[in-house]
């Protein structure tokens, strides 16, 4: 397993619309470890594919507690089949917009279909932080960032301060 470089806003992968996965192998299988390794290093809850420069349909969240077992899941081609009318505010962040948050409105239950790291389909149902975690990773591979919920001027403030950000460390 490796851990491996993120990209962060603006980088033009991660407005692109990944690809799907045509199957689950051992090289789709050991993406999702290196990612899953990958998001515990930069202490994140969530990682998509195209955030480590890959296009492709790949997500890995593990929303667990302090002190409990990490339990990842690893999902590819995954796709919101169910959400729940009731909505719901929670703040998010992100590892390819660093250090910055904001509150973020999105149904507060789904139901979502993918592939896991066996090529098995599945379904899993999530309520609370692992659908919000959910959606917000699919939203990666449809090129879309929690930034792209807030207003313009929300948006461009948190990015001038990322690319500022970037600039001052390099």
């Amino acid at each position: 397993m490796a851990v491996l470089p993120i990209l962060v806003a603006p980088h033009p992968v991660l407005k692109q619309k990944a690809k799907p996965v045509a199957v689950v192998d051992a090289r789709i299988a050991k993406l999702m470890d290196d990612m899953v390794e990958t998001m515990y290093a930069a202490k994140g809850i969530g990682l998509a594919a195209p955030q480590i420069g890959r296009s492709e349909r790949v997500i890995v969240v593990d929303v667990h507690e302090k002190g409990e077992t990490p339990n990842p899941i690893r999902l590819a081609n995954p796709e919101i089949v169910w959400s729940s009318e009731e909505k719901g505010i929670c703040e998010e962040g992100c590892l390819s917009v660093p250090e910055q948050y904001a509150e973020v409105t999105r149904p507060l239950a789904v139901r979502v279909r993918y592939l896991d790291e066996k090529n098995e389909p599945r379904e899993i149902e999530a309520d609370g932080m692992l659908a919000t975690c959910l959606q917000h990773e699919i939203d990666h591979l449809n090129g879309v960032l929690f930034v792209d919920y807030l207003s313009l001027l929300k948006r461009n403030m948190i990015l001038r301060k990322v690319q500022k950000q970037q600039k001052a460390s390099a």
